[in-house]
């Protein structure tokens, strides 16, 4: 009775550890061709909801303009973030070494994480992953077609941060120059 109950988990943890694995190499064939997307995006940080639209190229590129009365635009080049809020005319420039961003914007950095880390399927795909300081991000994707749908994670006040994403197209023509950072008054 024993041998067969433990016949049994583990044939269940072999299926559900080879679903997993499964899962994790169709998203990473489905990345295999993206070279960029641009998204909707629905922002949560406690009671604070924004909205707007991104353009990201892999790597490490990626602009953002927010549906708000600041007109808040955030700007990835490679290196830097830029957050402007056009209405003041006000920019504020950070490394984005220190970003969550870092691995999410570098394809390679993203297959990385994906093969190394736990899947949790619930209605998402979601790659549990720990940081250098051991800050955690759920990366998540969509059971249906393996695209990029968000990621939860906490900003530096310990606020958890949910950004959904819903893609409106994948490999499109995209001029560089919306790139261009800010210069710095």
């Amino acid at each position: 009775m024993k041998l067969s109950r433990a016949a049994i988990f583990f044939c269940l943890y072999l299926i559900f550890t080879h679903s997993n694995a499964n899962e994790k190499s169709k998203i990473i064939n489905k990345l295999n061709y993206i070279n960029n997307i641009q998204f909707k995006f629905i922002q949560k940080t406690n009671d604070k909801i924004e909205k707007g639209k991104c353009i990201l190229v892999f790597p490490s590129k990626l602009k953002c303009d927010y549906d708000d009365k600041n007109k808040k635009e955030i700007i990835v080049n490679k290196k830097m973030i830029a957050v402007t809020q056009k209405r003041y005319g006000k920019t504020l420039f950070y490394p984005l070494s220190k970003s969550a961003f870092i691995n999410i914007l570098r394809k390679n950095e993203l297959k990385k994480i994906i093969n190394e880390n736990e899947a949790i399927i619930d209605e998402y795909i979601n790659i549990v992953f720990l940081d250098k300081n051991d800050s955690k991000t759920l990366i998540r994707f969509n059971k249906k077609d393996f695209l990029l749908a968000g990621w939860v994670s906490s900003d530096q006040y310990n606020n958890q941060i949910i950004f959904e994403i819903e893609i409106i197209s994948i490999n499109q023509m995209i001029n560089n120059d919306i790139f261009t950072l800010p210069s710095k008054s």
